[in-house]
């Protein structure tokens, strides 16, 4: 399973996403990318988000950026992104992908709700993860509205410290939703 955070320039945010995804969920058969929708390819990570996730032992320095592609999306099992701008764009570039393409923290609370009320099917987290997003439709409107992630670019270290745990509780609540039970 191939999961493509996505966010505007793919500096900051996604990188991170893609970075942490795996302390999360540690499956090697679930795999993290990044792009973005307007940035410039070959970019180093943001050096703030190089500094977080160095204080949890990540080594960003081998990070470069991209830009999103119709490919790219079309190769991600799920797509998940830090402002509705950013689903809107992927789902323009890549329509196929409009029911894998969700908000991070929107995603966290369908996993969450799916596992309260025992819809999650599957035996591995991959197909825990495609069940939650299975249901999305249909559980949306129970759901409180998700939370955007705002973009530390060119802000105070203080805003890439609060993306990080805003990513990181995320990560945390879909974890803990597709645990094996």
């Amino acid at each position: 399973m191939r999961i493509l955070f996505v966010c505007t320039g793919n500096i900051c945010r996604s990188p991170m996403g893609e970075l942490l995804l795996p302390r999360f969920l540690p499956d090697p058969a679930i795999t993290a990318d990044s792009a973005g929708t307007h940035g410039l390819p070959q970019h180093p990570i943001d050096p703030n988000s190089a500094r977080i996730l160095a204080h949890s032992q990540i080594d960003a320095n081998a990070f470069r950026s991209k830009r999103i592609t119709p490919q790219i999306a079309d190769d991600a099992d799920l797509i998940l992104g830090f402002e509705p701008h950013h689903i809107s764009e992927v789902v323009s570039l890549a329509p196929r992908k409009s029911q894998r393409a969700f908000l991070l923290t929107d995603f966290a609370n369908i996993c969450a709700y799916c596992a309260q009320h025992d819809l999650l099917s599957g035996a591995t987290q991959p197909e825990r993860l495609i069940s939650s997003a299975t249901h999305a439709s249909l559980i949306r409107p129970l759901l409180p509205s998700p939370k955007a992630i705002a973009d530390p670019y060119r802000k105070e270290y203080a805003d890439f410290v609060r993306a990080h745990n805003e990513i990181c509780t995320a990560l945390a609540r879909i974890a803990q939703a597709i645990a094996q039970r």
